[in-house]
């Protein structure tokens, strides 16, 4: 899932590409994408491309008259630049992994598109981004929180603070991924429960946040879309790297297994040097 260094970088790329082109128009291939319908997409067709911003993990690209298209990728949405289309055939709806398609008056553009049979991804067409239920509910920036305002996030929602740092509602931006590094970076148990933190504990997590984030957007702005992917992957520590030495001790890096996602640790660095049990079979290692 592309989180807020992704989005980020991505957001960056269409300020750099887009932003002065005149959208041609607004294709929507996957209907349940869409999740909007007043303005319709025709509404943006002749107006500019003013600006390309982030809100937590959403992507949100303004256009003349205060229109915004607000894009949520999901876990398997991706968004694809494209120098020029092949053609200037109409998409067909429900062919292939394109869900919308803008295109410019250059020729170029960009699809959205989602890999996958569990088809997530959505997109609004508003006149404010407050409009989208998950862009009002997030909470604040989890690279711009200061470390008061984070404490007191973090302390605002008791529970294991792997599932206390992903809630969108406490801090917005961080995933699956990054809430792994972070936790390493931070020496911390993804299962420590938020309200048994230290201070010192806190503010580790929190320097911790800062860096692996901001070391993240650092090395994807300036990237292409096409090349976002492995950028991250290149900079992970720990997450997807079951089974491989842990960089900062030399311990394999562990897993731990839930019904539709996956963590992973290093117990020398996280857990005192103690494997993680599975949470729905036995106590958990805190």
């Amino acid at each position: 899932m592309p989180e807020l260094p992704e989005v980020e970088a991505l957001a960056g790329y269409l300020r750099q590409r887009a932003v002065g082109r005149r959208v041609d128009r607004l294709e929507v291939a996957a209907i349940s994408a869409l999740k909007t319908y007043d303005p319709a997409p025709t509404a943006v067709a002749g107006r500019a491309v003013v600006d390309a911003r982030r809100h937590g993990k959403f992507l949100d690209v303004l256009v003349e008259g205060d229109l915004h298209l607000v894009v949520h990728l999901a876990r398997a949405g991706w968004l694809h630049y494209r120098e020029a289309f092949p053609a200037t055939t109409p998409l067909r709806p429900g062919k292939g992994p394109i869900a919308v398609r803008v295109r410019l008056d250059d020729g170029s553009g960009f699809d959205l598109t989602e890999a996958g049979t569990q088809k997530k991804l959505a997109a609004y067409l508003v006149g404010d981004p407050a409009a989208v239920p998950g862009v009002a509910k997030l909470g604040p920036d989890a690279l711009a929180a200061d470390l008061p305002t984070f404490t007191e996030r973090l302390r605002s929602r008791r529970g294991q603070v792997k599932g206390v740092l992903t809630d969108q509602a406490v801090l917005s931006g961080i995933g699956n991924a990054y809430s792994d590094e972070i936790l390493h970076a931070a020496k911390l148990s993804p299962f420590a429960i938020t309200d048994r933190l230290s201070d010192a504990e806190l503010a580790a997590l929190h320097a911790a946040t800062r860096q692996v984030l901001g070391d993240a957007v650092e090395r994807s702005l300036g990237q292409r879309a096409a090349e976002l992917k492995g950028e991250k992957r290149s900079g992970l520590k720990v997450h997807a790297r079951t089974g491989l030495p842990c960089p900062v001790c030399g311990d394999t890096v562990r897993e731990v297994s839930f019904a539709d996602s996956s963590l992973q640790y290093c117990p020398t660095c996280q857990t005192g040097g103690k494997p993680l049990a599975d949470r729905r079979l036995s106590r958990l290692v805190r």
